[in-house]
C-alpha cells in the first residue's frame, strides 16, 4: 500500500528498524529566486535604498519644520485633512524644485533653456567625482585620505600660477596647468604616504595635519605681493588665468560645431572627469598595480608574503589619489573661478569626496554617479531655498544621513526587510512517502 504526499515534502524512503529515515531531494531553488536574491542582497540595491530612506527623512524634516504644516496641525483634530494637504504640499514642493534645479526645468521655454539645471549639475558634480576618485583609490589600498582639502589647495596653485605667469598657446597652455596641478597634489598626497612608508605614521593623522599646513601656507601666499596675491591688490586672492589656460564651455564647443548659442558654464573639466574614472577603473581592475593595490587593501601581510613591495604600493597609492584630488583644484580654478582664487577654493570639496567615495562604495562608476548625485543636491538645494525658502542645511541633512545609512548596512536591510547577504534560504523539495 503506498501514499502520494503533496510535492512540497521530501521523498522519504523505507529504512531498517532503528535508522533514522532517508531524505532525498528533488529539486532546487529556481534560478530566478536566486537572481532576485542576489539582485537585493547586494550593495548597490541597499546604495539606492539608502538614498531613498534619506530622502524620506528629509522630507519628515521639511514638513516638521513648514510653518504652514505647524499651522495646520494646531487644529488637527478639527480639520486632518488640512495637515495632511500641508504636509504634501511642503515635501512635494521642496522636492518639485530640488528636481527642477537640478535636472530640468519645465517652466523654461525650449529645451535649450530647460535643460540648463542639468548643466549645473554637471558643473557642480565635476570636481565632486574627480576628488571622489582619489578618495576611492586610496579606500581601495585600506588608507584614508582625509587631506583633500590641501591637495586641492596646492594643485589650485601651482594651476594658478603657471596660468597667469607663463603665455602659451591655447589648448597647450590649460594642459601644462592641468598637469601641474595634478604633480602638486600628487606631492602632497605623496607626503603623507611616504610618511606613512618611512616612518609607520597614521595617513589620517599627517593628512589633516596637511590641511592646515597647505591652508595657512596658501594663504600667506595669497596676502604676499610677488608670490600668489594679484598685483596692485590688497585682497588676499589671486590674478585672473590667461584666457588662454581657461577650460572652454562645453557650450562653446557646440557653437564651434555649429549649433546654437548657449550659456551653459559646464565645461571641459567634466570630459576630464569621465577620462579620469576610465582611468582609475582601468588601473584598479586591469593593470599589474591595481592588482598590488587590491592585495594590499585586501591584506597586507599576505601581499608582503606574496612578494609585493607594501610600503611602495602606499606611496603610490597616495601619489595617485593626491593627482586624482589635484584634478579637482585644477577645474576649480582654470574652470568654475579664472578670475582668481582665495583660500577658500577648495568649498569643501576634500571633504564631501569623502562621502561621494563612501556612497560609491569605492568602485570608479559608483563615484561617478555618486558624484553626480550630489551635485544634483547642491544644484537643487539652492533653487529649493530660493522658491521654497527652505534652509539649504536639509541638503546636508540628506548627505549625512546618506553617511549614516551606508556605514550601517544591516539597518537598511532591517528597515526594507532585505535579505542577508550570503544566508541561502530554505528550498522546498517535492517528495514521496513509501511504505508497506
Amino acid at each position: 500500500m503506498s501514499a502520494q504526499l503533496p510535492s512540497s515534502t521530501p521523498t522519504v524512503l523505507p529504512t531498517e528498524p532503528g535508522q533514522a529515515p532517508n531524505v532525498k531531494p528533488d529539486a532546487e531553488a529556481p534560478t530566478a529566486n536566486r537572481i532576485l536574491r542576489e539582485i537585493f542582497s547586494g550593495s548597490a540595491v541597499v546604495t539606492v535604498l539608502a538614498v531613498v530612506l534619506a530622502l524620506l527623512i528629509a522630507g519628515v524634516l521639511i514638513a516638521a519644520t513648514d510653518s504652514g504644516v505647524q499651522t495646520a496641525f494646531g487644529y488637527f483634530f478639527a480639520r486632518p485633512g488640512d495637515s495632511f494637504q500641508a504636509i504634501a504640499n511642503a515635501v512635494g514642493g521642496a522636492y518639485s524644485s530640488l528636481f527642477q534645479g537640478s535636472i530640468y526645468n519645465f517652466l523654461r521655454p525650449g529645451f535649450v533653456n530647460g535643460i540648463k539645471p542639468l548643466t549645473e549639475t554637471l558643473t557642480f558634480a565635476t570636481p565632486l567625482i574627480v576628488a571622489g576618485l582619489g578618495v576611492a583609490l586610496a579606500f581601495r589600498v585600506g588608507m584614508f585620505n582625509i587631506g583633500g582639502r590641501g591637495q586641492i589647495l596646492i594643485a589650485a596653485a601651482v594651476a594658478g600660477w603657471i596660468s597667469w605667469s607663463f603665455p602659451m598657446p591655447f589648448f597647450i597652455h590649460a594642459l601644462v596647468a592641468t598637469i601641474g596641478a595634478i604633480v602638486g597634489g600628487a606631492l602632497w598626497g605623496g607626503l603623507a604616504g611616504l610618511l606613512k612608508a618611512r616612518t609607520g605614521a597614521h595617513e589620517v593623522i599627517v593628512t589633516i595635519m596637511l590641511n592646515y599646513v597647505a591652508f595657512y601656507l596658501i594663504s600667506f601666499m595669497l596676502r604676499t605681493p610677488g608670490l600668489l596675491q594679484s598685483a596692485g591688490s590688497n585682497n588676499p586672492k589671486s590674478p585672473a588665468a590667461l584666457p588662454t589656460a581657461v577650460y572652454p564651455k562645453l557650450s562653446d564647443l557646440v557653437t564651434l560645431l555649429g549649433g546654437g548659442p548657449t550659456t551653459f558654464r559646464v565645461n571641459v573639466g567634466f570630459l576630464i572627469a569621465i577620462l579620469a574614472t576610465i582611468f582609475v577603473w582601468y588601473l584598479v581592475n586591469r593593470s599589474s598595480m591595481g592588482f598590488q593595490f587590491r592585495a594590499v587593501g585586501e591584506n597586507p601581510s599576505a601581499a608582503r608574503v606574496a612578494g609585493i613591495n607594501v610600503k611602495m604600493v602606499y606611496v603610490l597609492a597616495m601619489v595617485v589619489s593626491g593627482g586624482l584630488v589635484g584634478l579637482a583644484g585644477a577645474d576649480q580654478v582654470l574652470g568654475n573661478t579664472p578670475s582668481g582664487f582665495s583660500s577658500g577654493v577648495d568649498a569643501g570639496i576634500g571633504f564631501d569626496a569623502i562621502t561621494v567615495a563612501l556612497l560609491g562604495r569605492s568602485r570608479p562608476w559608483g563615484v561617478f554617479f555618486s558624484g553626480l548625485l550630489f551635485g544634483a543636491l547642491k544644484a537643487g538645494g539652492y533653487n529649493m531655498q530660493a522658491s521654497q525658502q527652505i534652509p539649504i542645511d536639509i541638503v546636508l541633512v540628506v548627505q549625512s544621513v546618506i553617511v549614516l545609512l551606508i556605514a550601517a548596512p544591516p539597518l537598511v536591510r532591517t528597515v526594507f526587510h532585505l535579505p542577508k547577504p550570503g544566508i541561502q534560504p530554505r528550498v522546498r523539495r517535492s517528495a514521496k512517502v513509501v511504505t508497506k
